[in-house]
């Protein structure tokens, strides 16, 4: 979304991801580039290039360097809440973007954008390296995959063998009160990975995915607005020590979070795409920008700043990463124009459901 990620870990750590995701507070960080002598398209105010993004988004700065190194733009990162707030904003001001390009809006949300014409088709050559096979139907170059994670259920397994007690061993145990106590998720109106699971509750459950969150709510469950709340605060393995032992977070978290594994039953695929803003005044930065997003440099740099997996075929991950993140062979899928059709009856339906 990652709402991916971050997880206790540096970045977005979405699992410090989804990824520590260390969020910096949602503002405006220029990382700014000296070089006098930059040109931009001849639509550029300058040579800048303004990307907005979720809290989440996290890459070292020598890796956004060389993208001023290699195209002679500065580049300047607007953070903006949740994939859904991002997409919320982006979706408001077609053809009056606040920004060049826009990253993090997921495939729960990346109707949105889409439907309110506030993108301009780009298909980078790059994209054949992998990013085309995760391409949003129907909607060719409006939006460019660059990371993919899984959003799960996460266990402080640690929690559980000091109290010599049994974990779940699927999301659906979460209906028994002795579990549900001790969650912690995420309202999925306000929070992409919390949109994630109530897709997997649909796609999983059918017609008795309400009856399931009944059950988990009145069990005791605790809803917050966001992931960073939800790991870092709650979770009994995140930052801040909380006492909730089971958090929504992603299959990839416990790589970052030793003593913690996923539920892989509980999973729904989350893919991460950057698109170039209708109306931007940079048109030719935005394309370097998205070209950028699939170079070797970040591609191999994002499972160990956001804790996602590259799109991009053959990228090398860290050592023992695919075992501390494995990767679910079974997930709840559902098509972005299946969610867009049916996210609003959803929301309504899970309110009344939760009693929200």
């Amino acid at each position: 979304m990652n709402e991916l990620r971050t997880d206790g870990l540096s970045g977005r750590r979405r699992g410090r991801s989804r990824r520590t995701r260390v969020v910096v507070a949602a503002a405006a960080i220029a990382l700014v580039a000296t070089s006098a002598t930059a040109c931009a398209d001849d639509s550029s105010s300058g040579a800048e290039v303004t990307l907005l993004t979720h809290d989440s988004f996290e890459l070292p700065e020598p890796v956004l360097d060389a993208f001023r190194q290699e195209t002679g733009l500065a580049l300047k990162i607007v953070k903006s809440g949740d994939a859904g707030q991002l997409a919320s904003t982006v979706s408001l001001t077609p053809g009056a973007p606040k920004g060049d390009a826009v990253f993090g809006i997921d495939n729960t949300f990346a109707s949105r954008p889409i439907d309110a014409g506030a993108l301009e088709p780009y298909e980078s050559p790059a994209a054949a390296g992998g990013a085309a096979e995760y391409a949003v139907p129907g909607a060719a170059g409006q939006l460019t995959a660059v990371d993919r994670g899984d959003v799960c259920l996460n266990i402080d397994n640690g929690w559980f063998e000091s109290r010599s007690l049994t974990p779940p061993a699927s999301f659906r145990d979460l209906t028994r009160p002795e579990f549900a106590s001790l969650t912690a998720v995420t309202d999925p109106a306000t929070s992409s990975p919390g949109t994630a699971f109530l897709l997997t509750t649909v796609g999983a459950l059918g017609n008795g995915w309400q009856d399931y969150w009944k059950q988990v709510v009145a069990g005791g469950a605790t809803v917050v607005s966001g992931w960073e709340v939800a790991y870092n605060q709650l979770f009994t393995a995140g930052e801040g020590r909380g006492d909730k032992p089971i958090v929504l977070s992603y299959a990839s978290s416990p790589a970052a979070t030793p003593g913690t594994s996923a539920l892989l039953d509980s999973c729904f695929p989350q893919i991460e795409y950057i698109g170039i803003l209708k109306g931007t005044r940079n048109s030719t930065g935005a394309r370097k920008l998205v070209d950028f997003m699939l170079s070797p440099a970040v591609q191999k740099e994002l499972p160990s700043s956001m804790y996602v997996y590259p799109v991009q075929r053959d990228t090398p991950l860290p050592a023992g990463w695919p075992a501390r993140a494995e990767v679910p062979a079974w997930m709840s899928s559902l098509p972005p124009a299946t969610i867009a059709e049916n996210r609003e009856m959803w929301l309504d339906q899970w309110r009344a459901a939760v009693g929200r």
